[in-house]
């Protein structure tokens, strides 16, 4: 009986562990053993050491690529973890209307970033309807190149991407709120806690572990942003390129029959060590902000 105990986990999680292995941990060290090659697939490849690391630090493309994804993450992360909490304390209070709207908000998560991509090119455009709201509200004379501006075209990537993600984080903060103890917010409303004191004395602190956990999740999908990118910028990733994301330039160097594969490898073992090492800073910063 003992033999068939031990035995009996293994066996219910090797379909699973089987799905990692051939698609997760063998690509993975698959992808770094290229990225020490110079491997194309019309003439395979051979061993050059760390050229393409080299090449990568020189390549003006690359770090235009690195900036854009640090920007996006720099602006698109504090948004996707305020907004979903705000939009999670307006939709919290259970109302008979409520549910209705937390579908609504939630309904861009399962909408394809196709379709969502081009709705967002037909209200951007430069006679579209956010270019004739901003007009009519006399905010601006002419109308804004959303869509044709290099630097409003990356805002109006994270725009979407903020958008779509919204009603996914409103559902991980409306569980977080749930398990706020309400006599947390009794005692502070007894010692004359005002609304906005409540808000950063108990929901914050209460909160806080999920406000991590949105904060990661949101830098991981922000750094390999691409979707977005190739549907509203298309597929040059705006003028001249200068839209371009990591996975972006992954993609378009790797892809194609004589694609650089082991120069894609070596940027996405550079794209991997980034993710892990905005994920670490992120959890000493939550640490060191609960043990103050």
């Amino acid at each position: 009986m003992r033999p068939r105990r031990l035995l009996t986990p293994w066996l219910l999680l090797a379909p699973a562990l089987a799905v990692a292995l051939v698609f997760h941990i063998v690509p993975f060290f698959r992808t770094v053993q290229l990225s020490f090659t110079d491997f194309r697939l019309s003439s395979g490849g051979q061993y050059i050491g760390l050229e393409n690391f080299g090449a990568l630090a020189s390549s003006e493309v690359f770090w235009l690529s690195a900036g854009n994804t640090l920007l996006y993450v720099v602006v698109v992360v504090p948004l996707l973890v305020a907004l979903p909490l705000l939009l999670a304390l307006l939709v919290q209070p259970k109302i008979p209307a409520m549910p209705f709207f937390r579908a609504s908000f939630y309904t861009p998560v399962i909408a394809s970033m196709v379709v969502v991509g081009l709705i967002w090119v037909f209200l951007l455009k430069e006679q579209g309807p956010v270019n004739w709201l901003l007009q009519t509200l006399r905010i601006v004379q002419e109308p804004l190149p959303f869509l044709t501006d290099g630097t409003l075209l990356l805002f109006s990537c994270m725009l979407v991407t903020v958008w779509k993600g919204l009603g996914f984080y409103m559902v991980i903060y409306l569980t977080a709120l749930a398990n706020v103890p309400g006599e947390l917010h009794e005692a502070a409303q007894v010692d004359g806690a005002g609304s906005i004191r409540r808000f950063w004395s108990v929901t914050i602190p209460s909160v806080r572990p999920t406000m991590l956990l949105v904060g990661v999740l949101s830098a991981i999908a922000a750094m390999k942003v691409y979707a977005e990118i190739y549907v509203i910028a298309g597929p040059t990733a705006g003028p001249g390129g200068t839209v371009r994301s990591m996975v972006f330039t992954i993609r378009e160097v790797g892809s194609g029959f004589d694609g650089q594969i082991g120069y894609a490898a070596a940027m996405s073992l550079v794209l991997f060590v980034f993710t892990i090492g905005l994920t670490v800073v992120l959890q000493k910063l939550n640490r060191e902000n609960r043990e103050a």
